[in-house]
């Protein structure tokens, strides 16, 4: 019999009594309105409704106190704020480091491969 395959899948936040602060699908969908300067655009690059990714952002900037995002010039779009630049970029290089300890760990440990989880990229339709 084979040894099993083993993929290593992380799921880690940031919470505070209040609710989450930051996790990965928030850091994500930062990235994605940086990329997109949308948030319709990047609520529908991960798959999810206007409204989900609108309470998400509003929820954490709630915690953290001030914006992460501000409109761009002309009210056309979303840029981040410095702060939502700032935590995202940490948030994930922190998630980086600690999957990279995890999966050396996970290696050391287990007696079967251990290899690092890789997203499927979300295909998008002729229009999208």
């Amino acid at each position: 019999m084979d040894a099993p395959y083993a993929v290593l899948r992380l799921h880690t936040w940031l919470e505070v009594p209040e609710g989450m602060l930051l996790g990965l699908g928030r850091a994500e969908l930062l990235m994605r309105i940086e990329e997109t300067g949308s948030l319709n655009k990047a609520a529908q690059v991960m798959g999810m409704s206007y409204r989900a990714a609108w309470g998400r952002l509003k929820a954490s900037e709630a915690i953290v106190g001030e914006p992460l995002v501000e409109k761009t010039p002309g009210n056309k779009g979303f840029v981040l704020t410095a702060l939502g630049k700032r935590l995202t970029v940490d948030f994930k290089a922190w998630h980086d480091d600690v999957e990279r300890y995890a999966l050396a760990r996970a290696r050391e440990t287990f007696p079967w491969p251990v290899e690092p989880f890789q997203p499927k990229e979300k295909k998008r339709d002729a229009a999208g």
